[in-house]
């Protein structure tokens, strides 16, 4: 009986005469084999490696799955495949198993990659409101703040002078500011020859008379 590194040898020999030209074949070394399944960059393809310990056949090989090629493949996806080849591994202990392994996942393609999408997943964008944040600035508030025009708060009083200056319609009676213009001028007389008196004022607002016809 032939020993395991008796038929490693001729296993091996086996798989570089079978997959000759096979571009999605490689030998990575003596005892470990990669097989590419898919189309290159398909979000269903994926790649298998087998690893020849020192008892196999007597044993299974070891299954890798974790090559950077395999980034999109899905969990599950995954472990549907290493579970796939780790059950068809066990029926053929003692015999070499590498060619039958690659193939029995060729014959199951479609069913072990059915979850799997056959483009990248659409990711929606979500508004967060991060947009229609305002910073407030305390600085520019309070300067804001600073330059609001105050407003004048009148007493009752003078609330009740105003209205009593008009006609109770928002509109000033003629001649309202007389008083005031008079007030004025008693203030500043002296200064200017020309200043109009209180009557001049009156007589200069009041409404012109014209003479009846006979």
């Amino acid at each position: 009986m032939s020993s395991p590194l008796e038929q490693q040898t001729e296993e091996r020999e086996a798989l570089q005469s079978i997959y000759e030209g096979d571009t999605n074949f490689k030998e990575i070394d003596s005892v470990t084999f990669q097989y590419k399944y898919g189309e290159e960059d398909n979000y269903k393809s994926f790649l298998v490696e087998l690893k020849w310990g020192e008892n196999y056949p007597d044993e299974a090989p070891a299954i890798n799955m974790n090559a950077f090629y395999n980034r999109n493949l899905l969990p599950a996806v995954k472990e549907g495949i290493q579970t796939a080849l780790s059950t068809e591994a066990d029926q053929w202990l003692g015999c070499g198993m590498t060619y039958t392994l690659f193939e029995c996942l060729k014959d199951n393609l479609e069913q072990l990659t059915a979850e799997q999408p056959e483009s990248a997943p659409t990711v929606a964008l979500v508004d967060d409101g991060v947009g229609a944040l305002k910073i407030s600035d305390p600085n520019a508030d309070a300067e804001s703040k600073k330059k609001e025009p105050k407003k004048e708060h009148l007493t009752k009083a003078q609330k009740r002078r105003q209205w009593e200056r008009t006609d109770h319609k928002g509109d000033r009676e003629r001649g309202w500011d007389w008083v005031d213009l008079v007030k004025h001028l008693s203030q500043t007389g002296g200064k200017n020859d020309d200043a109009l008196t209180a009557a001049e004022i009156a007589a200069s607002n009041a409404p012109a008379l014209h003479p009846l016809n006979n």
